[in-house]
């Protein structure tokens, strides 16, 4: 019997680890917008660049009226590489025989056969619908037509509200989205000397963190994933400090970075997408209704980065974990850049994470609620229907429910209660002043 559980952690492991085409996790995430790059990687004059995003290679180009194009790298004639192609003429052009693509990969032009072409029509380059927000492009790179476009505030926000980033991560991306809807690490591989702390907000969270390293966690499933509350005790007994992050379907999380120092009414979407199975790129959307961001965090995670936003710090190197300031104070030896703790313990388990190997514990009760979610949209997926969180009316695709919490409450409160009492407020609403108060920053 041990032996057959063993057997079904495996075959689960697979369908959720492997999302190349034809494989069911692949389906599964092909349902739902992903980012695909940054808006910054396309050239100045929209020039091409070639992208991995799960298994597929693909170009990605602006043509001359300013859309963005996402294409089958190899050209549907000769399979040359289209990612030295030639940006012109309303897309973009192979540079073998002058074969010329638009944006929806309709040919155009196959200037050397007569009449441009006679049967150009039939061709169909590969091509995949794009929409671009927050600093970055999606991609919906699915069957049918694309769902609506998540209203997530951190992706909808004009620029002044939120900062987008980018991290290059060596594993497979379930086990770097799992990190983040894993209340209790935040305890420990995050620690530091609170002293050091840049400011009082983020001294009284490193101090509430290590105080109380057990907290009491629950889960409810939503219409987008599930919720996670993690109640912890404050030094004060009529209080305690909640703490509300939420799982995205399939590959993303809603959770409080640094924003929560600024109080209520911001949070971040982390959204990991598959490279190939064994490497992803972490998209990071951070965002704040009510108080200009601290752009100086931003500068300090690119300090840790290479072009192209690969990670200074690596398993070449040993992460350059420092023992004697580990001796001295520091919990982890890898400074205080959170994102650099991630990259690095996700990327320790290997690059796919073995989940017959675990020893699951109570702590785990939302990682593997999430892998169970996942596992039943495969199937709905397989059944010819859409999996939770795919939104397919404009009028559902409001997602003042989505609440991230970071705060101290009153010892009796009721999480869920409070949840939905602020449902019905919009504690996302845009405040105006931030945007002069970020422009005088500058």
């Amino acid at each position: 019997m041990a032996e057959d559980r063993l057997e079904e952690i495996h075959r689960n492991n697979v369908l959720l680890t492997r999302t190349g085409p034809g494989t069911p996790g692949g389906a599964l995430l092909r349902r739902y917008w992903q980012p695909v790059a940054l808006a910054r990687d396309i050239g100045p004059q929209g020039d091409p660049v070639p992208i991995r995003i799960m298994g597929e290679d693909l170009v990605l180009f602006r043509d001359d009226q300013g859309r963005v194009g996402l294409l089958g790298i190899k050209c549907a004639h000769r399979c040359a590489d289209l990612s030295y192609g030639r940006v012109e003429d309303g897309g973009l052009r192979c540079v073998y025989h002058g074969w010329l693509y638009d944006v929806s990969g309709r040919c155009l032009e196959q200037p050397a056969e007569i009449d441009g072409g006679r049967a150009r029509d039939e061709v169909r380059q590969k091509a995949y619908p794009t929409h671009e927000a927050a600093g970055a492009i999606f991609a919906y790179m699915g069957p049918g037509e694309p769902p609506e476009f998540p209203a997530y505030a951190p992706i909808v926000a004009p620029e002044p509200y939120r900062i987008v980033g980018r991290w290059h991560i060596d594993c497979n991306y379930l086990q770097g989205n799992e990190g983040n809807i894993d209340p209790v690490h935040t305890s420990y591989l995050h620690r530091y000397d609170s002293a050091k702390a840049e400011t009082k907000a983020a001294r009284s969270s490193q101090e509430l963190f290590q105080t109380d390293i057990a907290p009491k966690l629950s889960i409810e499933s939503t219409r987008f994933g599930l919720r996670i509350y993690s109640e912890r005790k404050s030094r004060d007994p009529a209080k305690k400090i909640l703490r509300v992050t939420n799982f995205l379907m399939p590959n993303s999380s809603a959770i409080m970075g640094g924003e929560g120092n600024l109080g209520r009414g911001g949070y971040s979407v982390h959204w990991h997408v598959p490279i190939d199975d064994t490497s992803h790129w972490r998209f990071e959307f951070r965002f704040h209704s009510k108080r200009p961001l601290d752009r100086e965090t931003a500068r300090r995670y690119d300090l840790e980065k290479l072009p192209g936003d690969y990670p200074k710090r690596s398993k070449a190197n040993r992460y350059l974990q420092d023992r004697q300031s580990m001796r001295e104070g520091s919990y982890l030896g890898m400074g205080r850049v959170f994102p650099v703790h991630d990259v690095f313990v996700t990327e320790s388990q290997g690059p796919i994470h073995e989940h017959a190997d675990e020893h699951l514990a109570a702590s785990d009760i939302a990682i593997v609620r999430a892998r169970r979610q996942m596992l039943d949209a495969i199937r709905e997926v397989e059944a010819g229907r859409d999996p939770v969180g795919v939104v397919r009316k404009a009028a559902e695709n409001d997602f003042r429910d989505l609440l991230v919490l970071s705060e101290e409450v009153g010892a009796n409160i009721d999480p869920k209660v409070l949840c939905k009492e602020l449902e019905q407020e919009n504690i996302y609403a845009l405040e105006p002043a931030v945007v002069g108060e970020v422009e005088r920053a500058r």
